[in-house]
């Protein structure tokens, strides 16, 4: 799509930019600067899990429009391993390295939507979506 923002991650630098542009995308789309703040911490908590556990990866940010709502497209995606149980990985406190195990359960906690694909050998993808209700204001000027 043409308004898709695309951020390459590598490191940690790479998470600033992934989480500024889906900020700029939320605030684009209405929503309050508390849900953009949330909606950049799934994007980092995504693209930490690409750093630490794969090295390299994108993310994709999306804008979605309907008539009564918006919302924010976050895709996580990387050609790695893959996940060898995403049932465990989606709970509190499981943890692969040395982190806390609060990245992919905490994306999802804050995150309206949210599925993981991922297979041995065939990398992981992640899409998280956050959703806006539209005022009848909005939709109006849409139809004009």
């Amino acid at each position: 799509m043409d308004d898709d923002v695309l951020v390459t991650i590598e490191t940690d630098v790479d998470l600033v930019r992934a989480r500024a542009e889906a900020r700029a995308v939320a605030e684009r789309l209405g929503f309050s600067r508390m849900d953009g703040t949330l909606i950049a911490t799934a994007v980092s908590e995504l693209g930490r899990n690409i750093v630490v556990h794969v090295g390299a990866g994108e993310i994709v940010v999306r804008p979605a429009r309907q008539d009564d709502r918006c919302g924010v497209i976050v895709i996580a995606r990387d050609s790695g391993p893959g996940i060898q149980d995403v049932e465990a990985a989606l709970r509190d406190g499981y943890a692969t390295g040395n982190g806390l195990g609060l990245g992919l359960p905490g994306a999802r906690r804050i995150m309206d939507e949210f599925e993981i694909e991922s297979g041995n050998g065939s990398g992981t993808t992640v899409k998280a979506v956050k959703w806006r209700m539209r005022d009848e204001l909005e939709r109006l000027r849409d139809r004009r």
